[in-house]
């Protein structure tokens, strides 16, 4: 779930990069994660494209985009295309990580696919770096232990 730039400001995480904790909101979270997983799609990324994927108005993902490059975490070139920074980068991939992480384990789980979805777009911005490490081992553990008993 992505919110409204209006609440931009509202709820705010902390991601750890190379030691350093940094201060980041749930709604640039999600805007650099939209622009990593576009950008695996299509070799530029736009503006547009963010509206048309996240189905916001132009100036609402305009004024997100003006706070995330004034904040450092994308560079926008010449025709409007939009690049990730390596601190945008490291926060969208730790974010698109928890994200599918945890969306695949509630679909093992049982949950349907768009609730596991939606879910995992949730809790991964509010879950520790503590607990989400826990869940990941826990994850990798029994994974491993699967294919050593195959």
């Amino acid at each position: 779930m992505v919110f409204p730039v209006a609440i931009f400001y509202t709820i705010a995480s902390r991601v750890l990069m190379k030691g350093v904790v940094l201060k980041i909101y749930e709604s640039a979270e999600n805007y650099l994660e939209t622009i990593l997983v576009l950008s695996h799609k299509e070799e530029r990324v736009r503006s547009i494209d963010i509206v048309n994927e996240l189905e916001y108005s132009k100036p609402s993902v305009s004024a997100a985009m003006k706070n995330l490059r004034e904040r450092g975490y994308i560079e926008i070139e010449n025709g409007g295309y939009i690049m990730l920074t390596d601190n945008g980068r490291a926060i969208a991939e730790s974010m698109y990580e928890r994200h599918t992480l945890i969306s695949d384990w509630l679909i093992f789980l049982g949950v349907d696919k768009k609730t596991a979805v939606n879910d995992a777009c949730k809790m991964e911005h509010v879950l520790s770096e503590d607990s989400f490490a826990v869940i990941k081992s826990h994850i990798e553990n029994w994974k491993r232990d699967i294919n050593n008993e195959a």
